[in-house]
Formats: structure tokens, C-alpha cells, sequence
């Protein structure tokens, strides 16, 4: 038996040696999060429970196998029948079991990417859909918009007028085609991404058989990054768990303050909501940070004391040091790229490449840096790029695979087909649906080299060879292809295709290989190049370095424009100006400007304003700087005055401490007293009977004008003019 109290923490252990039943487990940045997870796993099977009685759900498939090799490591012996994977690969294997009542007994298929454009197209066409409309969105924007809708749980209008109002004449149209769509994956067994999680959803409320046996089989339920799941997500573990009688439990793991990807369908409440869908919740919040100085914690502390909902907790730092944070202030933009390339090539001088990163809010916003980097001759990466399953030798070679698993894959026959010399999409489809008829041995006649490879993977099908072995003659069967299509690199592209085969060493039927690498979540590729990291926040979730450099801290980039006018939205942004700070280890810089040459050069505001989080920023909590001429910092040893942007209630210290010492408790914002909406005192407003106002972001102003639309023009004392929506402003009438 492991020596679990010497090993954790108290708030750790606490978790680690729960009861059964429900528990909510608020995991703040660098608190260890992964380490309890491992140890809770071990824990229950030290406690006797059967390994194939856990389920843990991740939103990686390398985040469940790090879990799951670990916690090997720790028992000594294999956690057989284990199942450590994503909500989407998870759903695929219930399906492969318990298949929804319209498959009947067809086969079918998941859709990647490049099949859902193919198949958008093809809907397209035939309906007449956007021909000859300038201004139809191409197909790439539309299955965004199909997936947001899903996911959103919204109609493809909502989405429309809400993120696109541009395309808002289009939205009929787009509809019709998401009809079509839908039915074109009825008719041909065949399921996207999206698809998998309704339809286990479908089946664990209709299927009674298959709903008992999976409660039966999965009695203990993880759930890592739970701030991340969407509304299906919870059902979904909701009809798992059931009422948790009889010794079950249910346990998630997450940080509502890093709740930063809504964009996805992602959304903050399920978190919050959790103790309301399982009464009688455990709320426990680790709290001690293994990763960062206490100097970064307490500004990571300050951003979120302002939130407007979330889990009381304060990180407090286990390592030693109190590198102080700074808060640059730069006369540009241009200036604010030029200081830091300066401070990098510093600090390139004593500490490794790959130990700095500079983090900013929109992929753009790192131009100018990076050919100030460039122009140094330092290297630098940045995260994005094209998915490895999305490369299109990889594409060709899972065509044939899923083709192996399912001979009614049109779109996988329809790319191994199209490799032929003079077969094109239409011809393929023809020869497709000839297949098996009279009409096969026409085609078979015209176009031997291609049935020669079909006779080839009926072959495979009807041999019993694990993964690998048929990942191995695939390739060979590939090879020709490869060498034609790509001359110039195709030693290297086959090397890939050899990953490939590796990875499929490690699951023995090919259908399951086939999901797990196509739903696997984008996981970042190691990098052996000792470069500057430069990231967008969304795609540093989860990293850490060093030093830590965040740029565009004014409001209309970080809080982001759009954001300004939305209380949700300047939530959402709070909580990756969270996450940008907690990705720092021992030096965190803040970097704000005064003018947009940028926005100056295509005339807008050049003029902007501090970011409103550095404001609600305390004298103590960061040092202040400028950029001299020279470039080097001037650190101030006087403090600007600081805009307390939120009223708050006063807390007693006694007050406080108690707070400090009971279980974690949702934190809700407070009433907004005898303060009304603005929009319904509009009469009053334009009468300029009442001119005094609140905002929940930007504190006291004075209504100054009433535009024809109907929003408002306010003066704050720091923050200057905004015009902002009357449904954002509270009045005393």
C-alpha cells in the first residue's frame, strides 16, 4: 500500500482518499492537478476496485495515457481493462457495442475533415446551393458553422447573427444545406466528430439494456478538464454516473478560471452547475502551486478576486523567490515589438530559447515581433499549423485503411480511386456504386491497376492480421503513389507514414486504431529546435515556461474589443488574461502602449487605453516601467493611480478568515442594489434627467450623449469615452 499522506498534500489526500459519490475537484494552475488524478486512480485500486470498473475521460488521448502510465509505474502491474481516453473515442466505442436503432446492421464510418468538405460539396451541388452567390461562405466556414451550431446546441441562424451577421443573408440556404448534409450521413452510415457524442447521448437514453451495462461496467468515473466540456459532455456524465448508490462515485477535475474555450461550445457553466446536477457534492480546491513565484500567483490572485462568478481559492507558491512582476508601459506598438526582442536577446544570453515564450491574445498580434526576432537572427516557433492527420500523404494512406473497415466508405473509395490516372470524383462514385452489380466488370476491365489494389484490401479484410501488420502492407501498397505524388520529399513523408505503423503497434484491431487516431485531439509535436516559443493564450493552456512576455494589454485586444460590450464575453476574457499569467514559472512581464501605430495606419483610434486588468492591478502587486530611447527599462519607483473597475462589499479580516477556512463555496455576484438597466430608463437618459451611471467592468461614468442606435456615450474618469449598449449600463431612477 502506498504511504498516500507522506506522498500528497492535505487537499490532495483529500481527494485522493474520498468517499464514494459525487466530488468537484477545483484544480488551480501548477496545483498538481495530473499527480492527484494519477494517485486517485491508485488509490482505488489499492481499495479493490477493478480496474475495468474506472473509466477516466480526458480531452487527450496523450493527457489519459501519461495518467494511466504513471499510475502503472506506481502500482507495479498493469491496470488491465482500464479505459483512460477522450469523451469522443469513448462514445466510439459504446457505438461500436450498442449501435443507434437507425444504422440497423450497416457499418459505419467517421468523418474527418477533408470527407466533410467532399460531402458538403457534393450536397452543394446537387441541391443548387450558392451558385453563383458572390458572397456563399466556402465550405471550410460552413462546417464551422454546422459544428459551432452542434455543439452550441443553436440554430445555424443564431450562430450566424451572433458571430457573422455578414452571412445572415445566406442563413436559409445554409440551413437547407445543413439539412442535406445530415441526411446524406443517413443514408451512408456515417458519423462526424460531432455526430459521436449525441448519438451516445441518444443511446444512454433509449437503450435501457445498454444504459445498465455500462453503469454496471463503469462504477468510478474521472472527468479531467471539466471547465472544458460542453452541454452534451454533462448530460452525458449525468446518465453515466446515474443516482452514484452502491458504492459509486463520480469525480471532476478543473479550474472554472481557465473556462477559456467557449468558442468551441465549451462552457463555464458546467463547472459551476456541477454540485446542482449531483447533490451532496464534495467541493475540495487545491491550492498550493508547484510552479510559479508567489509574485505571479498574487497578480493571477487579483485578476480573478474580480470575477463575477467562480470557486473561492487563492494560490499560494511552494517555491521560494520574489522576482518581481513587471508592467511595461510603451509609447507603441512598434516600440512595445522593439523591447522585447531586446529583452529576449538578453535574456538568450544566460537562459535556453525554449525557456521564454510570449503569449498574446490573437495570432496577429505577434507580427511585428516576429520580424523584430527575425531581423536579430533568433529563432523562435509558433504554435499552429496543419493537424498531422489532416497532411495529405497521411490522408491517402487512412483512405485505404477505413475502406479495409467499412467497403461502404464512399468519400475513403472515392480518394483511393481519384490516385488513378483519368478517374476523377464523378467517375469513382460510378464505379463505387457499380461494385458487386453487372456493370463492375466494365470498370474492372478499364481501370485494372485500381481493382487490382480493391482485391488487395478485400484481401486484408478477410484476413485476421492485427493493426500494425495491415498499417504495414498498406503502406507497401502505397509506396507507388507516394513516390509519384510527391518526388521531391516522399523519403520523408515516408517516414511518417511509419509513425504511423508504430502507433498502431499499440492497438490490435484496426477499427479502434482507426478512431483513436482520428479523434484524437491536437497535441503539440516535440520540437527539438532551442527556439522562442511565441503563442496565441488558447494554445498555451496546459504549458509553462521560465519567462513569460504578454503583449497588447489594452482594452480592445486583451480584454478584446468585442468583449468590452459583453459581460459573458469579459468573463471569458478574464480568465485567459489567468491563464496567460499562471504559464510563468519565475519572471512574468505585462507590456501595455499608449498609441496603435498599427491601427493608426488605417485610421483608427491610435490612442488606447491600459488593459482593464492591469488596472484593477494593486501598487504592490507589480512593478511599473517604461521603455527609455535607448530601449533598456526604466523601473518607477512611483505608482500610478489605478482604476478599481468593480465594487465590491468590504469583508471584515474576520469574515475573510472564516471564508478562507471552509470548503470551497461558489463566489456569485452580489445584487446590483436599487440600480436598474439603463435601457429601461432610456426616457429619462435622452432627457438628460439622469446622467450618472454604473458599469459592472468600468466602474462610475457620466452619460455624455445618446447615439441614433441607441447606445450610449460615457465619460470615465480614467477609462475616457466609450459608447457601450444600454443593456450594459445600470442607472438610479
Amino acid at each position: 500500500m502506498l504511504a498516500y499522506r507522506d506522498l500528497l498534500n492535505t487537499a490532495q489526500y483529500r481527494v485522493v482518499s474520498a468517499p464514494y459519490g459525487p466530488m468537484l475537484v477545483i484544480a488551480g494552475a501548477g496545483t498538481g492537478k495530473t499527480r492527484t488524478i494519477v494517485y486517485r486512480l491508485a488509490w482505488l485500486v489499492e481499495h479493490g476496485v477493478a480496474p475495468y470498473n474506472i473509466v477516466l475521460l480526458t480531452f487527450t488521448r496523450k493527457a489519459a495515457k501519461e495518467m494511466l502510465d504513471r499510475a502503472t509505474d506506481l502500482l507495479g502491474a498493469e491496470l488491465h481493462g482500464l479505459y483512460g481516453g477522450t469523451f469522443h473515442a469513448f462514445a466510439y466505442r459504446v457505438l461500436r457495442q450498442f449501435k443507434p436503432a437507425w444504422l440497423e446492421e450497416r457499418p459505419f464510418s467517421v468523418l474527418d475533415a477533408t470527407d466533410q468538405q467532399g460531402i458538403i460539396r457534393r450536397c452543394k451541388e446537387e441541391a443548387n446551393i450558392g451558385k453563383g452567390m458572390r458572397g456563399f461562405p466556402n465550405v471550410q466556414t460552413v462546417i464551422g458553422f454546422f459544428s459551432k451550431a452542434r455543439n452550441k446546441e443553436e440554430g445555424i441562424g443564431q450562430i450566424i447573427a451572433r458571430e457573422s451577421p455578414n452571412v445572415l443573408p445566406y442563413a436559409d440556404d445554409l440551413e437547407k444545406l445543413g439539412r442535406a448534409y445530415a441526411t446524406y450521413k443517413r443514408e451512408n452510415a456515417l458519423l462526424d466528430y460531432d455526430d459521436l457524442l449525441f448519438e451516445l447521448e441518444d443511446i444512454l437514453r433509449t437503450d435501457r439494456e445498454a444504459l445498465n451495462v455500462l453503469r454496471a461496467t463503469y462504477r468510478h468515473i474521472l472527468v479531467d478538464e471539466y471547465q472544458d466540456t460542453n452541454l452534451v459532455q454533462a448530460r452525458i456524465l449525468k446518465l453515466l454516473a446515474g443516482s452514484l448508490e452502491d458504492e459509486r462515485s463520480v469525480m471532476a477535475v478543473g479550474d472554472e478560471a481557465q473556462s477559456i474555450y467557449a468558442f468551441r461550445g465549451a462552457t463555464v457553466r458546467n463547472i459551476l452547475d456541477f454540485p446542482k446536477m449531483f447533490p451532496g457534492t464534495s467541493i475540495v480546491a487545491l491550492e498550493e502551486n508547484y510552479r510559479s513565484l508567489q509574485p505571479i500567483l498574487q497578480v493571477a490572485n487579483r485578476v480573478m478576486s474580480y470575477a463575477r462568478e467562480g470557486y473561492e481559492k487563492t494560490l499560494t507558491a511552494k517555491r521560494e523567490g520574489r522576482e518581481p512582476v513587471l508592467e511595461v508601459e510603451c509609447r507603441s506598438d512598434i516600440e512595445q515589438a522593439r523591447c522585447v526582442a531586446e529583452r529576449i536577446a538578453d535574456l538568450l544570453e544566460t537562459e535556453p530559447a525554449n525557456e521564454i515564450a510570449v503569449l498574446f491574445r490573437s495570432g496577429y498580434q505577434s507580427y511585428q515581433l516576429e520580424a523584430n526576432l527575425a531581423a536579430k537572427g533568433i529563432a523562435y516557433k509558433k504554435y499552429g499549423g496543419v493537424r498531422y492527420q489532416e497532411a495529405a500523404h497521411v490522408k491517402d494512406l487512412m483512405a485505404y485503411l477505413y475502406f479495409i473497415v467499412n467497403p461502404m466508405d464512399l468519400p475513403g473509395f472515392t480518394r483511393i480511386a481519384c490516385m488513378q490516372p483519368k478517374i476523377g470524383i464523378k467517375t469513382a462514385e460510378k464505379i463505387f456504386h457499380a461494385l458487386g452489380e453487372k456493370g463492375e466488370a466494365r470498370y474492372r476491365k478499364n481501370y485494372p491497376a485500381l481493382f487490382a489494389e480493391l482485391d488487395s484490401l478485400a484481401e486484408l479484410r478477410a484476413q485476421k492480421l492485427n493493426a500494425a501488420d495491415i498499417v504495414e502492407r498498406v503502406i507497401d501498397l502505397y509506396e507507388p503513389h507516394l513516390e509519384e505524388q510527391y518526388p521531391a520529399d516522399c523519403q520523408t513523408r515516408r517516414m511518417g507514414l511509419m509513425e504511423l505503423h508504430t502507433m498502431a503497434t499499440t492497438t490490435p484491431e484496426l477499427d479502434l486504431f482507426l478512431a483513436e487516431v482520428l479523434l484524437d485531439s491536437v497535441d503539440r509535436e516535440e520540437e527539438n529546435e532551442d527556439a522562442v516559443v511565441l503563442s496565441t493564450i488558447h494554445s498555451a493552456k496546459g504549458l509553462e515556461w521560465k519567462h513569460v512576455f504578454v503583449l497588447d494589454l489594452v482594452d480592445g485586444k486583451l480584454p478584446s474589443r468585442f468583449a468590452l460590450a459583453r459581460e459573458e464575453a469579459m468573463e471569458e476574457e478574464r480568465r485567459l488574461m489567468y491563464v496567460a499569467c499562471t504559464r510563468a514559472k519565475d519572471k512574468l512581464e505585462l507590456y501595455w502602449y499608449v498609441r496603435s501605430e498599427s491601427q493608426a495606419s488605417y485610421g483608427g483610434d491610435a490612442y488606447c487605453t491600459m488593459s482593464t486588468f492591469l488596472q484593477e492591478l494593486d501598487a504592490d502587486d507589480a512593478d511599473e516601467a517604461r521603455v527609455l530611447p535607448n530601449g533598456n527599462l526604466y523601473v518607477s519607483s512611483e505608482s500610478k493611480p489605478r482604476l478599481q473597475t468593480r465594487t465590491r462589499e468590504a469583508e471584515s479580516k474576520q469574515e475573510t478568515q472564516s471564508r478562507a477556512e471552509e470548503p470551497a463555496a461558489v463566489r456569485e455576484e452580489g445584487s446590483q442594489g436599487d440600480l436598474v438597466p439603463a435601457m429601461d430608463a432610456m426616457k429619462e437618459i435622452r432627457a438628460k434627467q439622469i446622467t450618472k451611471c454604473q458599469h459592472r467592468i468600468f466602474g462610475e461614468g457620466r452619460i455624455v450623449n445618446v447615439l441614433e442606435n441607441g447606445n450610449l456615450v460615457i465619460s470615465f474618469p480614467v477609462l475616457g469615452t466609450k459608447t457601450i449598449m444600454p443593456a450594459y449600463v445600470f442607472v438610479k431612477k
